[in-house]
């Protein structure tokens, strides 16, 4: 049955990026949005790229693009806001993460203080981001910018890490920890599909495959893993999933290791087609410097794959060392290959580290249970 007009809440979304461009936070808008009936959800983004509609509807969500520079997109996402409540009358406004969309948010809240203000940290940069990015600015705008969260009516974080920094941020209010999931049924191996692919990358069994998915990023640690390979066998080669600005600093790196036989880039692939790339490899590598929580992680995991990461950030809400993954020491290549082998040479632990590892996604990370737990939170700031 039809949920009428006259039930139907309505959520007002600010995020800077959204889907086709699609992280860690845009994913799990997408995914959580997608479950949950009986709201009406809008949501202002940057308009990256020209080619895209205005308005555009995914999933449940109608998407408004606003066009100019990132620098003024809070001013004029609060624009729009203010325009799409005139004709809507939210109920929530929704904020994923303290950044532009943030601001955007909080001057929302301040011309209309009646609308529930949910504030979502979703942050894998180091917590002093913000301030390194403002520079000089920071001695002025930091009072505001703890203001985005003091005046949020409930925060949500995806891990333990950033709860503390809603905390060390003079946040009071409610504030529940909800991890970012893993759609669990399009990660299970398809046996057609990887052997198609390991054709196609001429990857063949003879070699031990390890991969790394995520943006080419100082903080991702990618140029720690090229280096591994060099404390690792021959037969031991990398997958590297993702692009940034980083790229070609990373394939000079490979070329001065004489490595380039051995590191394959990959670039940017479509979600739906990453487990296949993480079913034809044997371990996943992020050595991270800082991370909110890390959501290429679960996937590997759910794909049935060991998970080697550091203990930073959001990584040891999942990640118990020798139980569901192993951590490798931060900026150490040596300590990267020394945790492959690891895995590589007892294949029985290994194996009880992936059932365990598959066990707690299935219990904690479905997006089912995640889309779940975000509507309580919606139903509690509305009954409120």
């Amino acid at each position: 049955m039809a949920v009428s007009e006259e039930k139907t809440k309505r959520i007002l979304i600010f995020s800077i990026a959204y889907v086709p461009f699609v992280g860690g936070a845009e994913l799990a808008v997408k995914e959580i949005t997608d479950r949950l009936g009986g709201f009406h959800f809008d949501l202002i983004t940057f308009h990256f790229d020209r080619k895209l509609p205005k308005i555009e509807k995914i999933g449940n969500v109608i998407a408004h693009r606003i066009k100019g520079t990132k620098l003024f997109f809070s001013f004029f996402a609060f624009l729009r806001g203010l325009a799409l409540h005139k004709k809507y009358k939210y109920d929530v406004v929704w904020a994923i993460m303290a950044n532009r969309a943030g601001f955007a948010a909080l001057f929302f809240k301040t011309f209309h203080p009646e609308v529930k203000f949910l504030l979502t940290l979703q942050e894998g940069d180091p917590l002093d981001y913000p301030k390194k990015q403002m520079g000089l600015f920071w001695f002025f705008l930091k009072h505001l910018f703890k203001t985005i969260f003091t005046k949020a009516d409930y925060i949500q974080t995806i891990s333990n890490y950033l709860a503390v920094w809603a905390r060390k941020m003079d946040y009071k209010g409610r504030l529940e920890i909800i991890p970012n999931g893993v759609d669990i049924n399009i990660f299970k191996k398809n046996l057609d599909n990887i052997d198609k692919l390991r054709s196609k990358l001429e990857a063949p069994l003879s070699y031990i495959w390890l991969i790394t998915t995520s943006r080419l990023v100082e903080k991702n640690g990618i140029e720690d893993i090229i280096k591994a390979l060099k404390y690792l066998d021959k037969k031991y080669k990398l997958f590297i999933l993702g692009t940034g600005p980083l790229e070609e600093r990373l394939r000079r790196i490979t070329k001065d290791l004489d490595l380039e036989d051995r590191v394959k880039f990959l670039g940017q692939k479509d979600h739906k087609d990453i487990p296949d790339y993480i079913n034809v490899s044997k371990v996943f590598i992020r050595p991270s410097l800082s991370e909110g929580m890390g959501n290429s992680f679960i996937e590997a995991m759910a794909a049935g794959i060991p998970v080697i990461g550091t203990r930073v950030g959001g990584i040891p809400d999942f990640i118990k060392d020798g139980e569901t993954g192993l951590f490798c020491e931060v900026n150490s290549p040596q300590s990267i290959a020394e945790k492959v082998t690891e895995y590589i040479n007892n294949p029985k632990r290994t194996d009880k580290i992936v059932e365990t590892a598959q066990k707690l996604v299935r219990e904690k990370y479905d997006w089912d249970l995640i889309a779940e737990k975000m509507k309580n939170i919606f139903e509690k700031l509305l009954a409120r």
